[in-house]
């Protein structure tokens, strides 16, 4: 098991740094409280963590909008903060693995000042600049991701900047070739660092179309709330100029891990492409993050993103959709949470949990008084936004749940997650806590799950049924997702492993995990 890379079947836990732990009473995480907690996520058992954005920034997008790449904003702490978490980390054996934001910049950034400052100088064409139409309108149709359009008049260049998301969030030209050696520099610089993978966000928003085409419209009905889904993604995304620059970076990172995040495209033949043989070493899109629950769904994509050669990563919350507790209709309800975790952890591939949802936490809406979230403010109230995820993480039941000494926390701690803080379930051991940590136990103890074949044997909207088969050892993995009791037939079921049935019947909200005799 020793000879595999490490990040094949693994058990990375997403950190969202400004929420897990303060350290300084100032209301928000920082790298010293994430320092202080490794012990947890160690005991939990994954196997690497994932850091949100640390990086200088003026948080128009809570640090997704980098104005530098290769230091700490002072918020989070310093880079002797960063280095000693990297060593607490490899310490209590648990690989670290950074957030990457390499589409797009501040307008912060020193690069962005110079290259919007004129039309000539070395950072001239670092971004993508293009002229207004003879009526003075934008270069093309394209849409911003958080509303209105993807084009920004610039009163000193007297053109337009493309931002595929935020006004303040400029779309780094990545096929300016200098621009593609200034991000593998700083690819090395925390490689260099020490730390052992990269999470490439938004990854298929790299390369844009040199002609700027038009993007078609997509002929959706009835309409979203956000115009962004009118139109088909042809041209500002996902484009194949990009393969050649994965390839670029994979040959940087050596050995290192680089995951790649394919947003707001449900193609998983995406996820295929980006990781083929290579090019990166796994990616994951919102295909279980943004769909219902669905048995035959799940079935058909992580099918399909198993094939060619190609390894993907699988998370059912992140910080930029609701908590999949609320989602699948799960909350408060214990054995629904632990049929959760437990189809995360049988699936073929790499996982991502997301902080909390060990817990079983459920979406917290917030007062619009207290968002944060652009794409939230901008469409208010017909979007829940993504704030209800980045609550602060419970630690206790007591004063700001323990994320923090002071009241006042960047987002309000949410109340109905005190019952479900680590504290409480610590102190029981039928907990979600307690059973996630031992599902990922489980895990880790078996090749099959961990890289083992992936093989439907049944497949309905709410019975998930297949098999894992790695050297001579094979498990059936079953799902009930009814609100009824489904009957499960399967030969030559051998000893139960985790999950409980009676009577070849599996439960509303139950699943097992056994072993098939030869």
């Amino acid at each position: 098991m020793a000879s595999k890379e490490w990040w094949r079947g693994a058990c990375i836990y997403e950190v969202y740094l400004r929420s897990f732990q303060d350290s300084n009473g100032d209301g928000e995480g920082d790298l010293p409280g994430l320092l202080r907690r490794l012990p947890y996520l160690a005991r939990l058992g994954v196997d690497a963590i994932w850091i949100t954005p640390f990086f200088p920034s003026p948080m128009h997008d809570s640090g997704y909008d980098v104005s530098d790449y290769i230091s700490v904003d002072p918020r989070f702490g310093t880079l002797e903060d960063f280095d000693a978490v990297v060593a607490g980390a490899h310490a209590l054996n648990l690989k670290v693995v950074i957030d990457q934001v390499y589409s797009h910049s501040s307008n912060h950034h020193p690069w962005f000042v110079e290259s919007s400052s004129g039309r000539e100088g070395p950072f001239a064409d670092w971004y993508v600049w293009a002229d207004a139409q003879a009526d003075g309108s934008p270069p093309n149709n394209w849409l911003a991701r958080f509303g209105g359009i993807a084009w920004e008049w610039s009163p000193q260049r007297r053109q337009y900047y493309l931002h595929n998301f935020l006004i303040e969030q400029p779309d780094l030209n990545l096929n300016n070739p200098a621009v593609q050696d200034a991000i593998i520099d700083i690819m090395k610089f925390w490689l260099d660092r020490g730390v052992d993978g990269l999470r490439l966000d938004v990854a298929n928003f790299y390369t844009h179309d040199p002609a700027l085409r038009d993007n078609p419209p997509s002929g959706l009905d009835p309409l979203p709330a956000n115009p962004y889904y009118l139109q088909q993604r042809l041209y500002d995304r996902s484009r194949p100029e990009t393969l050649p620059y994965l390839e670029a970076m994979r040959e940087a990172a050596g050995n290192k891990l680089l995951l790649a995040e394919i947003s707001c495209d449900w193609q998983v033949e995406r996820m295929v492409e980006y990781t083929q043989p290579g090019r990166l070493h796994t990616a994951y899109s919102f295909e279980l993050l943004c769909k219902d629950l669905d048995g035959a769904h799940v079935a058909k994509v992580v099918t399909q993103a198993n094939e060619n050669e190609s390894w993907p990563t699988w998370a059912l919350s992140n910080h930029d959709v609701v908590r999949v507790a609320s989602r699948w209709n799960a909350e408060g309800d214990r054995q629904r949470v632990t049929q959760l975790h437990a189809l995360l952890l049988s699936l073929r591939g790499t996982v991502s949990l997301y902080q909390g949802e060990e817990l079983g936490l459920p979406h917290a809406a917030i007062p619009r008084e207290d968002l944060h979230d652009p794409e939230a403010i901008r469409f208010w109230p017909h979007d829940r936004g993504r704030d209800g995820a980045r609550r602060p993480f419970p630690w206790t039941d007591g004063p700001s749940l323990g994320f923090s000494d002071s009241e006042t926390t960047w987002l309000p701690a949410a109340s109905n997650h005190a019952s479900l803080a680590v504290s409480r379930q610590e102190a029981d051991e039928d907990s979600a806590l307690h059973r996630c940590r031992a599902l990922i136990a489980l895990r880790r103890e078996q090749p099959a799950l961990l890289w083992g074949d992936f093989r439907v044997l049944e497949a309905t909207p709410d019975l998930l049924v297949f098999q894992r088969q790695y050297g001579n050892s094979t498990l059936c993995c079953a799902f009930n997702f009814a609100a009824s009791a489904q009957a499960l037939k399967i030969e030559a079921l051998g000893p139960l492993l985790a999950g409980a049935m009676e009577q070849d019947m599996l439960p509303p909200g139950g699943f097992i995990i056994a072993e098939v005799s030869a």
